[in-house]
């Protein structure tokens, strides 16, 4: 028994050692792919900072310029092995992280002052953009999972929506790329027509801003589509 277990003991040593190395190589292995995703993100949020600075806002967020960007560095060039295993590990686990952080920067008690009848016309107009955008990409003959990913492209938050679900229902990256130009092509869209409305439906300034921010699924989108029709609309 005495000389059993010090082999026991020696045996589940050197399994702890083999596993050590393991853990670190996939470590290092991932970083030449995280390192070229930052880049492209830090890159995109300085192009933000300076639409910002040239012209008051900033009209197309980081999120998209860092999805072109990153469209843009495929087109022309193919990533290999070096860089797979963390472009993968950004994709899913650091972007599921960003999310909830995301989330987490949201105040509860700004959401509570805008009221108990916003509040319910946000819920009830989501879900029925989920329902309407989701029946209609399916009638029109469009994948499950693009169908879904356009759903909540512009029923939510658009970009920032496709790319949190597309991990979640293993959407790959022609779903994605195809969900973001549909939303961004129908955001155009209502971001032209939706100035129509004001004498249409004879809207107040304020009431436009309201429409405009449970139509349009992004912020700066709807900064586009208040912002020149008066200070009011897009507060």
């Amino acid at each position: 028994m005495r000389r059993d277990n010090p082999q026991g003991m020696k045996h589940s040593t050197d399994s702890n050692a083999g596993n050590g190395p393991g853990a670190f190589a996939r470590v290092v292995m991932r970083l030449p792919g995280i390192a070229l995703c930052c880049i492209i993100a830090l890159i995109a949020v300085l192009l933000q900072g300076f639409e910002d600075r040239a012209l008051g806002h900033p009209y197309v967020e980081a999120l998209v310029i860092a999805i072109l960007l990153g469209i843009a560095v495929r087109s022309a060039w193919q990533p290999g092995r070096l860089w797979d295993s963390g472009i993968a590990f950004s994709a899913r686990t650091l972007l599921e992280i960003a999310v909830m952080l995301l989330g987490a920067s949201i105040s509860i008690g700004a959401i509570i002052e805008s009221g108990p009848a916003l509040l319910t016309g946000i819920v009830i107009t989501v879900m029925a953009a989920l329902a309407a955008s989701y029946a209609i990409s399916r009638a029109m003959g469009l994948p499950q999972r693009v169908s879904i990913l356009i759903a909540c492209g512009n029923s939510i938050c658009g970009n920032s929506a496709i790319a949190a679900v597309a991990p979640v229902i293993g959407a790959d990256s022609d779903d994605i790329a195809s969900s973001i130009a549909f939303t961004a092509i129908l955001g155009v869209i209502v971001v032209l027509g939706l100035p129509l409305f004001i004498p249409l439906l004879r809207l107040t300034e304020t009431q436009y801003g309201v429409l405009a921010g449970l139509t349009v699924y992004a912020v700066p989108q709807v900064l586009a589509a208040t912002v020149p029709i008066s200070v009011v609309s897009a507060q």
